[in-house]
């Protein structure tokens, strides 16, 4: 069943990715939702072909996404889907292209299928509980990378323009500012930046497919408290920012983001 879920899942992610692509770099509505962050035409759009060819296929799993208001009779459901379906819409507004469409299957708490698709570099990122990790179907891996010094790091782009990065600096190799949540994880999970780390709140559709890709590519995702979250959960925000990557990097920075900041 999990594979069949997971054919699904990617399947419904490439659809929406493309649906998106033809808002990408035209014309479409932006508003506000508050504090600064966009909703488009296009996140809606790919939110409601997502719904339809997810919860039409499998109408006994719950449903989580961030586009969705949240009646929690998914906390009921043995299985729940956690989508989020434009994750990096900053990005996709100014037409850079890292954004993503974010799918994850959780049951019981733990996520089970992941699925990343950027559709702009036509990248799908997948994963299965205990089936590795794999982009546009080549195993992937987290790197080997164990020194923060020789680190390759990449960051939220708000967090580095508000100055939140800068106390690490000192103590780390390169960093980058990178668009998306979801598409950073999914970037760690291949081995094509050595770890990511944030020291504010994320949503769990934020992070639930990235959290299983970087597990299956070897890795672990923490929050700074050293906790592995469990999904599906009333309150679906991460109180405090999290850290990826294989488990040494992993842990060397939760030391040091708890020396810095205490």
């Amino acid at each position: 069943m999990l594979q069949s879920d997971l054919t699904l899942a990617m399947q419904a992610a490439r659809e929406a990715g493309a649906l998106t692509l033809k808002y990408f770099g035209g014309q479409y509505e932006v508003e506000d939702k508050g504090g600064g962050d966009p909703l488009t035409t296009a996140d809606l759009a790919a939110n409601a072909l997502l719904d339809e060819r997810l919860r039409s296929a499998r109408p006994d799993y719950g449903w989580l996404s961030e586009e969705t208001v949240d009646d929690q009779e998914r906390l009921s459901c043995p299985k729940t889907w956690i989508v989020d379906p434009i994750d990096g819409t900053r990005e996709f507004v100014e037409g850079l292209p890292e954004y993503v469409i974010s799918v994850a299957l959780c049951d019981g708490g733990t996520p089970t299928v992941g699925v990343i698709y950027n559709p702009a570099r036509d990248m799908l990122y997948a994963a299965v509980h205990q089936g590795g990790a794999f982009l546009n179907g080549k195993r992937i891996f987290c790197s080997e990378t164990s020194e923060l010094k020789m680190a390759t790091s990449i960051v939220s782009r708000s967090e580095e323009k508000r100055g939140e990065v800068t106390p690490f600096l000192p103590y780390m190799g390169e960093v980058t500012p990178v668009g998306s949540v979801a598409y950073k994880l999914a970037l760690v999970a291949a081995g094509e930046a050595d770890m990511n780390f944030s020291v504010q709140p994320k949503n769990e559709w934020d992070v639930c497919a990235g959290d299983l890709l970087v597990r299956e590519a070897g890795g672990h995702m923490l929050n700074l408290q050293g906790e592995v979250r469990m999904y599906n959960q009333v309150d679906t925000l991460i109180q405090d920012g999290l850290v990826a990557g294989n488990s040494e990097l992993t842990h060397q920075m939760l030391r040091l983001i708890n020396e810095v900041n205490p």
